[in-house]
């Protein structure tokens, strides 16, 4: 979702006046709500891999009276082509995926060769289909007001100060105090293949905190067990917020971070989109496939023999390629 927003700011670019609503899953809204170049989110009732063809029919058809000129199709599958054709959009653009002719009449043929990255894949929809490829893409950006940041700071009990740094209140700022926040993402919904080791985030976490920097913990409700790890590793110093937020106040909160350690996840592209000084860690995936778009972000991969392998568990049993990540070159890194 985060990549589709270098699609909308290709079409904003070549259609300055066009309104651009989104149909996507309810719970990836929060990120939609961030995008400036979205019109209207529209949640999509269906779940990952349910046909529902009345409800797809239905759906369409609700669409109608809407008028839209033309449907953009990131999905590959045949039932996601259903809605567009039920809406009579008259412009349905996709790749041909699976099968979809006269669902689709913008066909698309995708060249994995010349389109090596999702981004790209996703921009070139928006472009004509003679144009030169691979396209050239704006980096997503989202958009975090001040308001939004003062209000999830006073719901978890932080003081706010527009351009400043948070502090949790009842803290004053004593002399040669370093208000910086370091966000720490070890999640990685995939698996542990994606995972650098709890032991390694706690020992930079230790570091970081004894220069004076305040450490944040970041994950969905699944990714609590590692944040309690890193955290009781680290000696509690760290404010853990896994399971504890919704993803807009996680994407708020986050905003709000000096600097982003990830591993290859859904918050890695987030930190990205909000302008972070990211580094990125990838083991079993391709860095090369979905990158964090972010001119300055730094991407740590070993890259030996064995990856990427794209498997959720390291089929060799050791995990080398995020393992042998050391905390000393991730500090280096964030240093630099």
């Amino acid at each position: 979702m985060v990549m589709a927003q270098s699609l909308f700011i290709t079409l904003k670019q070549q259609h300055p006046n066009c309104l651009i609503d989104v149909l996507a899953p309810s719970w990836s809204l929060p990120l939609l709500e961030r995008m400036p170049e979205v019109n209207r989110a529209i949640a999509m009732p269906l779940g990952r891999g349910e046909f529902g063809l009345l409800a797809r029919v239905r759906i369409g058809r609700g669409l109608q009276s809407n008028h839209y000129d033309q449907a953009i199709l990131l999905p590959n599958s045949w039932k996601s082509a259903l809605i567009p054709f039920f809406a009579n959009i008259p412009k349905r653009t996709g790749y041909i995926g699976e099968a979809r002719w006269g669902l689709l009449n913008d066909v698309r043929r995708l060249d994995k060769k010349r389109l090596t990255m999702t981004v790209q894949r996703f921009v070139a929809l928006g472009l004509p289909a003679d144009v030169p490829q691979p396209p050239v893409y704006e980096f997503p950006k989202f958009s975090i007001s001040p308001e939004q940041q003062s209000l999830v700071c006073q719901k978890f009990g932080l003081t706010f100060e527009y351009g400043r740094r948070p502090l949790p209140r009842g803290e004053g700022r004593g002399e040669g105090m370093v208000d910086n926040i370091l966000a720490l993402c070890p999640g990685a919904e995939y698996g542990p293949a994606k995972r650098w080791p709890a032991e390694h985030f706690a020992a930079v976490a230790r570091q970081k905190h004894a220069e004076g920097w305040q450490i944040w913990l970041f994950g969905s409700e699944k990714d609590r067990v590692v944040t309690e790890e890193i955290n009781t590793l680290s000696g509690g110093m760290c404010r853990d917020f896994a399971g504890r937020t919704s993803l807009a106040e996680a994407v708020d909160l986050l905003s709000l971070a000096e600097r982003v350690v990830s591993n290859d996840s859904g918050l890695m592209h987030v930190a990205a989109a909000l302008d972070k000084k990211l580094i990125a860690l990838y083991g079993s995936s391709d860095p090369g496939f979905t990158p964090p778009l972010h001119h300055f972000a730094q991407i740590i991969s070993l890259k030996l023999d064995c990856s990427p392998c794209f498997e959720r568990d390291c089929p060799l049993g050791h995990t080398r390629c995020l393992a042998d990540i050391s905390p000393e070159r991730v500090l280096v890194a964030l240093d630099n």
